[in-house]
């Protein structure tokens, strides 16, 4: 019974116990109830925690009943007291908590993360021992599809409407405020110099205000990392980074040391694919709607033939680990052009080859990331620059969502002897997570934090 009424009996709706000591959670109307069951109970070393109604919000107080030297918080600490807007009784209670369990260990920071490099406004934030406390996230994606791609002015202005937004929810989420966050970390690099520079911006003025650490990140570094927030994978591995922007092999050996095998001449995967589904006007299909390209391509391959059209796998004589996407993009290109005065295709119309040409495409890419990783592997076993013991493949970014992409690179992994290792699909894209838990990593290893005294040393850097 969660009794929160206005009667003067104090009744006790639930008890948590953290650092083997004992909280009561109380309902009651004033502190000095509370003091009353104390004397009442006979027991002078059991914490009581007391939830008052105010209106729309409970207010939580913290009451100490022994000596102040063992103490988990103190009167002085502005901690002692924190309000839940719009909360239940029971939600109030989860998330009180949910609180307790990371603030007792003074071991444990904990660090907020922010992510504007793109189109996607982002916060998270994580304790040091990888614990996800709080999210949450603002898309653009589907205004820009409509748009036919990213115009950085408005992603710009976006951002600048929703970021403060963005972070409040994220700390509401973990029921914190900036009073216990650690340190900020913020992407800086690489992106669009416009977006780039609202999230920077806005990290500092919050470094500024709450004299906080401001930790540097970059963007492709944090999608390299996330993985190890969710499973155990030591340095050094291998890891494959494809997303929209950008596309490289490496080798991992500490949070700030990376090893580049290869990378693209031009575009990147999820580039291509997007600008392949606009030109098969995919988003006109029923279903395809506020998608991202890549995303509809994968949907509407399950239904194709790869084999329909033979589109050429790019550096196939070339003896290293870089990619090529334009190629594969120009000869899609040069089919759609023929399919469509094959079935004089006019305006909004849709080929009714879409389902097989986004089968080939998508299969001719897969074919490219495959074929680069098995080399990459066939060097590092080489080198012997990842011991056997170690024989990891991460992939991350917003191309590592696909469900056939990961399916074949498994099965390269599966042969090389490899384990592979894929964030779940909501941290493959962008967001504040990954952020923050880079800035964990950097948090734990002491590298690459500015103190607040030092914000203006930090800039930001576009593509």
């Amino acid at each position: 019974m969660y009794d929160c009424s206005l009667s003067r009996r104090i009744h006790v709706i639930d008890n948590v116990t953290v650092a083997s000591q004992t909280f009561l959670i109380l309902s009651t109307i004033t502190p000095e109830l509370v003091r009353q069951y104390n004397h009442d109970s006979n027991n002078h070393t059991v914490k009581v925690i007391t939830i008052l109604p105010e209106r729309v919000k409970w207010r939580v107080f913290i009451e100490y009943f022994h000596d102040a030297d063992h103490l988990l918080f103190s009167r002085e600490n502005r901690q002692h007291c924190w309000s839940f807007s719009k909360f239940t009784p029971r939600k109030t209670i989860f998330q009180l908590k949910k609180w307790m369990m990371f603030s007792t260990d003074t071991n444990v920071s904990n660090i907020l993360g922010i992510e504007t490099s793109c189109d996607d406004t982002g916060c998270g934030i994580v304790s040091t021992d990888g614990k996800l406390l709080g999210e949450a996230l603002f898309s653009q994606q589907k205004l820009h599809s409509e748009l036919g791609g990213i115009i950085p002015p408005i992603a710009k202005r976006l951002h600048k409407e929703h970021i403060e937004e963005v972070v409040n929810d994220a700390l509401v989420s973990s029921s914190m405020d900036m009073s216990v966050i650690d340190g900020v970390a913020v992407t800086v690099k690489p992106g669009l110099q416009l977006s780039l520079a609202v999230g920077v911006e806005y990290a500092k003025k919050l470094c500024s205000q709450y004299e906080k650490p401001l930790i540097p990140i970059h963007h492709m570094e944090a999608h390299a990392l996330t993985i190890r927030m969710l499973e155990k994978v030591d340095f050094p591995f291998l890891v494959l980074l494809v997303s929209g922007g950008h596309s490289l092999i490496a080798v991992v050996k500490s949070v700030d040391k990376f090893f580049l095998l290869g990378k693209s001449y031009d575009d990147a995967p999820g580039e291509a694919l997007d600008k392949i589904a606009r030109r098969l006007k995919v988003f006109n299909l029923e279903g395809m709607e506020g998608l991202s390209g890549g995303k509809a391509m994968e949907i509407l391959s399950e239904k194709g033939n790869y084999n329909a059209f033979p589109l050429g796998e790019p550096l196939l004589h070339q003896r290293d680990c870089d990619f090529s996407f334009a190629g594969i993009k120009n000869s899609a290109r040069q089919f759609i052009v023929e399919q469509e005065e094959k079935y004089s295709i006019e305006g909004d119309q849709v080929l009714p080859s879409v389902y097989d040409l986004c089968a080939s495409t998508q299969f001719v890419i897969t074919k490219h990331l495959c074929r680069r990783i098995q080399r990459a592997i066939s060097f590092c076993q080489w080198s012997q620059i990842i011991p056997n013991d170690k024989q990891s493949l991460v992939v991350s970014g917003g191309v590592a969502a696909n469900k056939a992409i990961k399916a074949a690179l498994w099965k390269v992994c599966q042969e090389s002897g490899y384990s592979l290792h894929v964030p779940p699909p909501h941290l493959c894209t962008d967001n504040g997570v990954m952020i923050a838990w880079n800035g964990a990593e950097r948090w734990i290893a002491n590298a690459g934090i500015v103190p607040h005294g030092q914000l203006a040393s930090v800039d930001f850097q576009g593509k």
